[in-house]
């Protein structure tokens, strides 16, 4: 079929999605794919859900549009109301916008603008993870550690700082404590900041679980408490990326209350609209909005979209409907037996060296040899592979390459839907592991 869009893979025919019902999306052709990523951890209700359709026509009946230089609007309003009440201590205000890149560019200004209004202009450095995504606009490519995806923008991005992440799998010695390894890993955070300056650092950057990068890692237990003293103790703000990891994919509404820490600024999107409409947000503390209202008065940032009345609406749908179904109640229980499932088929699995994650969130990694960690070559694409292996079997999953530094690894995420049931965790796995074994075939 010839197209006039350009699609992200150019030398690719993509089937045409014509219908989605529950955890499966149907093509032109009458097949059917069980969505096992959620697009990409988007579709946490699934697909054509009645109550999110009822409340988007609902709004359109009433009102589509308005330009929040001129109004506000009861979708929006609501919505706000509701994603404070349900935040992490602290949170008092929510700026929106319409995508999680979006998120982290006013997240971004945010901080900076922060410490100018507060007298500290000379606050000019980010520091964020290696392996870590947070977008693919420039301010979020600058700070994000996907190499791949900087490389070839390297020029014109902001000068952002990098440390280790925390990747257990990869990066804890043989004879580290669990305990010892986290505090390490987050040392890193303060010794950047003693080499920068003390007083130049605006903001620490990180995924609360990283996402698509690494696949589903997890911090060790202590990781991120000791990063919040570290921020406080030389006034740097914290700004959690929870665009993939939060809204209820890890089981808790916010992945960092599992951490127990607050952020200053948290960057949400994906699962706080469910795909319905293009949504995202940035929660912020209390004295941020107070340093900007007892100030300039004003955020200097906008875009067009913000707090669509539609989009607001379908969002605060979809968080109605996560409470009144009680899916984290299920997102929990099926998290735990998606785990045993992918234990099961793949805990003694040759190439498959870890199997991590949290929730409706997880991944399994896949090595050459499990005893040395060693990895496929990447020229071989496994990733590639095992993604179409799955279309082929009617499933939809999340590979990416570059797992360990942007080149070498491989991974598999999986992010389904919070209404999923057993049946549809089992296919997931069976199918999932066809597809690993058929892909690891043709590569080895």
């Amino acid at each position: 079929m010839s197209t006039h869009i350009l699609h992200r893979q150019i030398n690719h025919t993509y089937p045409v999605a014509v219908g989605g019902k529950g955890v499966y999306i149907e093509d032109a052709q009458g097949k059917r794919y069980l969505d096992a990523s959620g697009g990409a951890a988007v579709s946490c209700l699934g697909h054509g859900h009645p109550d999110i359709i009822r409340a988007m026509h609902e709004q359109a009946d009433k009102l589509a549009y308005a330009h929040t230089s001129f109004f506000t609007t009861e979708p929006a309003e609501k919505l706000a109301d509701r994603l404070v009440a349900t935040a992490p201590a602290g949170i008092s205000h929510v700026y929106y916008v319409s995508g999680g890149s979006e998120a982290i560019e006013a997240a971004l200004k945010m901080a900076r603008q922060y410490h100018v209004e507060r007298g500290e202009p000379q606050r000019r450095h980010f520091i964020a993870r290696r392996q870590s995504y947070h977008g693919n606009t420039l301010g979020a490519l600058s700070v994000g550690g996907n190499e791949w995806r900087r490389q070839q923008f390297a020029p014109l991005l902001i000068g952002a700082h990098h440390i280790a992440p925390c990747f257990e799998y990869r990066e804890r010695r043989p004879e580290e404590t669990q305990d010892a390894y986290a505090r390490r890993a987050a040392n890193e955070l303060e010794a950047k900041i003693l080499e920068l300056g003390q007083d130049s650092v605006i903001a620490f950057v990180a995924e609360t679980v990283v996402g698509a990068t690494a696949g589903a890692v997890t911090a060790a237990p202590g990781y991120f408490k000791r990063i919040r003293e570290i921020c406080d103790k030389y006034g740097v703000l914290l700004i959690l990326d929870e665009v993939m990891c939060g809204m209820g994919r890890t089981g808790t509404l916010h992945a960092c209350e599992q951490e127990g820490i607050a952020p200053d600024i948290m960057a949400i999107a994906k699962g706080l609209g469910g795909g319905y409409q293009p949504i995202g947000a940035v929660l912020l503390q209390q004295n941020i909005f107070d340093a900007f209202k007892t100030g300039s008065g004003f955020f200097q940032h906008g875009h067009t979209y913000l707090g669509h009345p539609m989009a607001c609406a379908a969002a605060l749908a979809v968080q109605q409907v996560i409470e009144r179904d009680k899916l984290l109640d299920n997102v929990k229980a099926m998290g735990l037996h998606l785990h045993d499932r992918l234990t099961e088929r793949f805990g003694n699995h040759r190439h498959v060296g870890d199997i991590r994650g949290r929730g409706l969130f997880q991944a399994i990694e896949l090595v050459k040899d499990r005893a040395d960690k060693s990895v496929f070559d990447p020229a071989r694409k496994l990733n590639v592979r095992i993604k179409a292996e799955a279309m082929a079997r009617g499933l939809m999953v999340y590979p990416m390459g570059g797992t360990i530094d942007g080149k070498n690894g491989d991974h598999v995420l999986l992010a389904p839907p919070f209404i999923c049931r057993k049946e549809d965790i089992d296919a997931i796995v069976e199918r999932l592991g066809d597809a690993v074994d058929a892909a690891i075939k043709a590569v080895a």
